[in-house]
């Protein structure tokens, strides 16, 4: 009589463990395909939260940080290298030897003795986009599905292309790449997740390049960024602009380590080298520029004898195009002159930083309103600020005021040891390698924009419009308010 039951008990249990394996197969299901399930071209909430934690098929690390980049037609990009002889038109430099080596340029031979090992290459100061694309190509959290990505990564060398039209050519031919290219975004799905809100590129120029603000042929650069489509895109480059979608992250310097030991030897280097100089400038004056201290900063410079090192960098004068030279002059110096030039920002900046001399800066625009990623909040930890509104009333006392904080020498070597500090995050390091201790100023951009793009989905799940913030003008961004200088 016992028989009958033992067999239908079996019957139950083998009817549960079907049960069971269909509830596992459909929530197995409902992770993989919630986003293809849910997708619709009108809802822009559909897929935003990044990959479900049960695909991820590399380390737990990359959750958060996946990165889908476009493959887009080559004459986006390549066609840009292998014709490279077009790029420089409206320049005297030939940019084609720039290119080699990953965008890094040719390695630099003998250094007399003021650089370390054989990671140092001649790089050109515009070719940031080239940089980044080869080092994105190696970066540890790419995936293939774009429904796994935190970010989308369009890489169009902008700065490249514009470069051919920015002097003499029509408009039309200088805005027919950017409209090519929003035309081939808005076709892909990826663009239809968050209408482009995910996506952004990097430009190895200035942003103000890429936004011209009429139609008129004599005004300068691009629309690019004045495009409906392009407005939805974050760009990063050299200096950013006013737009809250621009951001500003470093010029390539010419050191490109390979490994942590490499960093720390030069760090060293850099703590117990021999500085002579007071202050030390770079560069040649600005006399076409009606509010350009530059001038007054040479004047000052040959005026203090042997507190001074002036390397004059006018028109036909080459030393300024030799790194050696660049880099023994400000390992010579305590402080190194950081003014305006042809816009807020120059490479010198964080020629300076690599060299372990304490930038001196005359308006935020230079350095604190751009590299936000990079440099640290408090300014004075790791700069002097010397403002200087209008030159027609310059009263900076360089001299002066350096002696003063000269006088200080605990301040001084407090100040020198976080510019050291900051030597990691200035620079790009070499892509056939990984830095495991040290994050550079490629991994501080990757992590600046992964958190720009999560805080739009959070505005996005709060029910807010993502629109508002995303791509306003801030008309203070480049004021003097709110920066307290040597007094």
């Amino acid at each position: 009589m016992e028989k009958p039951i033992s067999v239908k008990l079996c019957n139950n249990q083998q009817l549960w463990l079907v049960v069971l394996i269909s509830f596992v197969s459909c929530l197995v299901l409902v992770c993989f395909d919630y986003s293809a399930l849910t997708s619709t071209e009108t809802d822009v909430t559909t897929s935003l939260f990044g990959p479900a934690i049960g695909t991820q098929t590399k380390p737990r690390s990359c959750f958060g940080r996946y990165i889908y980049v476009h493959d887009l037609p080559s004459r986006f990009n390549q066609e840009f290298l292998d014709n490279c002889e077009s790029i420089t038109r409206g320049t005297n430099s030939n940019m084609c030897p720039y290119l080699v080596n990953s965008g890094f340029g040719s390695k630099i031979g003998d250094s007399q003795g003021f650089l370390l090992n054989n990671s140092w290459y001649s790089t050109n100061q515009f070719l940031l986009e080239v940089i980044f694309h080869n080092r994105m190509k190696r970066y540890e959290c790419l995936t293939n599905d774009s429904s796994f990505a935190s970010a989308v990564y369009v890489p169009f060398y902008a700065g490249l292309d514009i470069s051919h039209y920015l002097w003499n050519v029509s408009i039309s031919v200088r805005d027919s790449s950017a409209k090519e290219l929003v035309k081939w975004l808005i076709d892909k799905p990826e663009w239809r997740r968050m209408w482009g809100r995910d996506h952004f590129l990097v430009a190895g120029r200035i942003s103000w390049d890429f936004r011209r603000q009429t139609d008129d042929e004599s005004d300068w650069g691009s629309k690019l960024r004045f495009l409906p489509e392009s407005k939805n895109m974050s760009m990063l480059s050299i200096e950013s602009s006013s737009w809250d979608n621009d951001y500003a992250i470093p010029y390539p310097t010419c050191f490109h380590p390979k490994t942590d030991s490499e960093i720390e030897a030069w760090q060293e280097k850099m703590r117990t080298q021999k500085r002579p100089y007071l202050f030390t400038f770079a560069g040649a004056p600005r006399p076409d520029l009606d509010n350009s201290v530059r001038g007054k900063i040479i004047e000052e410079c040959k005026a203090s004898k042997k507190l001074c090192k002036l390397l004059d960098c006018n028109y036909g004068v080459t030393d300024c195009d030799n790194p050696v030279n660049l880099m023994k002059l400000f390992q010579s110096s305590v402080f190194c002159l950081q003014p305006t030039g042809d816009s807020y920002t120059r490479r010198s900046i964080f020629d300076s930083i690599l060299a372990g001399c304490i930038p001196v800066f005359f308006h935020p625009g230079t350095a604190y309103a751009q590299y936000k990623w990079n440099l640290p909040k408090n300014y004075s930890d790791y700069s002097v600020y010397i403002p200087v509104r209008d030159v027609k009333d310059w009263k900076a006392g360089i001299n002066e005021t350096l002696l003063h904080i000269w006088e200080d020498r605990e301040r001084v070597l407090g100040m020198r040891e976080q510019v050291i500090n900051l030597i990691p995050r200035v620079v790009y390091a070499d892509p056939i390698s990984r830095l495991e201790r040290f994050e550079d100023a490629f991994d501080v951009a990757v992590g600046g924009i992964l958190d720009r793009i999560e805080s739009v989905r959070r505005t996005i799940r709060e029910g807010k419009d993502p629109s508002v913030g995303f791509a306003d003008g801030d008309d203070y961004k480049y004021t003097f308010s709110g920066y307290v200088g040597e007094t």
